[in-house]
């Protein structure tokens, strides 16, 4: 029984160093120690056993150490969070608020305001100096409307008038032109009866010189009653200045330079447009 149990701690003695070898020698050295003191002294592992032992587990020992090497070597997965962004920066938003802010004021138009419904101008009235100086004393007392004084003859001499009169309304819109600063003057001329729109140009014409402080000279012809009833008969033709309006241009006031006892009256849009047939305005 005696040596039984020795046989037995012998085998144990040269098997526990491979089995409780897990990470270090100090665990070779503890097993091996276990197991001399438990054999007894003539039992124990002699030094070439333990140096076998020792030289066989070592390169286990190698590997476990290589391991964790390995594993303090390789740097940790960097997280997607950490990456710094590559996009581009966002730029700043451009409100309306900003655009209106810098827009150029000079670009911006604003809308024309409302004519007056009414309006006459204010005009230094004379009577024409001959029987044949209508042209002249009409663009005269046209022009005063606008602050400009000329004397009827220098304006019958640019004129071209003659004792037959001045010869038509392209004439006087040349001389308005050459004494009222940025030529706003047209003619307009009328071949017979005027039709319904140009009864409606002549309003607006009137309505928009006399707002613009101008007078308009119209080149009349025939008979004419104004509103108050008086009866203006020129057959063979005669210069009148339109020097104000009321009811939005339906009502023209004249200025008529033919009969100082009667310097001025209404008439109708449409009577003025009858009168003008077969002649034409500056306006």
């Amino acid at each position: 029984m005696k040596h039984h149990m020795k046989r037995q701690l012998r085998r144990l003695g040269a098997q526990r160093p491979y089995r409780m070898v897990v990470g270090s020698a100090a665990v070779l050295v503890l097993a091996a120690g276990g197991t001399a003191l438990a054999a007894g002294i003539d039992d124990a592992p002699t030094d070439q056993q333990r140096a076998t032992a020792v030289a066989e587990t070592a390169p286990r020992l190698d590997d476990v150490a290589s391991r964790a090497q390995a594993r303090v070597a390789t740097p940790a997965p960097t997280s997607p969070s950490a990456t710094p962004s590559t996009s581009p920066t966002p730029s700043p938003r451009v409100t309306r608020a900003k655009v209106r802010a810098t827009a150029d004021p000079d670009l911006t138009r604003k809308a024309a305001p409302k004519p007056p419904s009414s309006k006459v101008l204010r005009y230094d009235y004379q009577a024409q100096t001959t029987y044949y100086y209508c042209g002249p004393a009409a663009v005269r007392n046209a022009l005063s409307a606008a602050g400009i004084e000329r004397g009827q003859d220098d304006l019958a001499a640019q004129l071209g008038t003659t004792e037959m009169g001045t010869n038509s309304a392209e004439d006087t819109t040349r001389v308005l032109n050459a004494v009222v600063k940025g030529d706003p003057y047209r003619t307009r001329m009328f071949a017979g009866t005027p039709s319904d729109a140009q009864v409606e140009r002549l309003r607006a014409d009137v309505v928009a010189a006399v707002t613009d402080q101008r007078a308009v000279v119209a080149n009349v012809a025939g008979d004419a009653t104004d509103l108050d009833g008086g009866w203006h008969s020129f057959p063979g033709g005669h210069y009148v200045a339109a020097v104000g309006y009321r009811d939005d241009g339906r009502t023209v006031r004249i200025a008529d330079s033919a009969d100082p006892s009667l310097p001025a009256y209404w008439v109708s849009v449409t009577t003025l447009a009858n009168w003008i047939a077969t002649r034409g305005y500056s306006a």
